[in-house]
């Protein structure tokens, strides 16, 4: 009136403190179990079977001595009647030109069996080169077939138990069956894998191979044996 306008007020948008609250309280509890993820990020990869008896001890190749120690010491208790042990391939060739004479792995692992009184004549090397996991539970599923066996004891680190289950639920044959155990000296720590690299790269290879296994391996591994074998 008399040319003055007189504004509406905005009493459509109420005062919302509510939605800040709420905002807050959800960002603290995706950050709270981002936080409890990354801390038990290593404990969720230990997955141990219980002991009992089979027909063959399988000592995976790395981590040494601390496989080897421990199938000796389950062989000691008489867990099973022999040991295996894989042999990761090797540049023998590249070696050779070089004039470098080369110990495979699978010696030293004998050489610590050996050492912690498992008798020469219960040890066996199985016969075929392996680079990865997958080729060793795939070099162990043949080896069972070929001499009638139907269980092996694997024994790995701690970090590696849960992946060794998931390949060789996929790998093996039906009737084969594994008890996967961990090598209880092995330095991999669980609880605290973020304080150092060994452990970090640990969890992000074993989460990695978990991804793929569960995938059904569309990433094969490769095949330069001038690699060293990675778990």
């Amino acid at each position: 009136m008399n040319g003055v306008s007189i504004l509406p007020t905005n009493s459509s948008t109420p005062n919302r403190p509510w939605r800040t609250t709420v905002v807050a309280a959800v960002l603290l509890v995706v950050a709270a179990l981002a936080t409890a993820v990354f801390r038990h990020a290593g404990t969720c990869l230990v997955r141990e079977d219980a002991l009992s008896r089979a027909d063959a001890i399988l000592v995976l190749s790395g981590s040494m001595p601390y496989r080897a120690e421990e199938a000796a010491k389950l062989f000691r208790q008489g867990y099973a009647p022999e040991v295996w042990i894989t042999r990761p391939a090797a540049p023998l060739e590249q070696m050779q030109t070089l004039g470098v004479h080369y110990v495979g792995e699978e010696e030293y692992n004998r050489e610590i069996l050996v050492h912690e009184g498992v008798p020469e004549a219960d040890i066996q090397i199985l016969p075929g080169e392996i680079i990865n996991t997958e080729q060793e539970i795939d070099e162990a599923s043949q080896e069972m077939q070929r001499e009638g066996k139907s269980s092996v004891l694997v024994v790995t680190s701690p970090q590696h138990t849960r992946r060794v289950r998931a390949l060789w639920d996929l790998l093996a044959g039906k009737s084969q069956r594994a008890i996967v155990r961990a090598a209880p000296d092995d330095p991999f720590d669980a609880a605290h894998w973020w304080r150092n690299t060994r452990d970090a790269l640990s969890v992000t290879r074993e989460y990695l191979g978990l991804l793929n296994a569960w995938a059904g391996l569309p990433i094969r591994p490769h095949t330069d044996t001038n690699q060293t074998h990675g778990d």
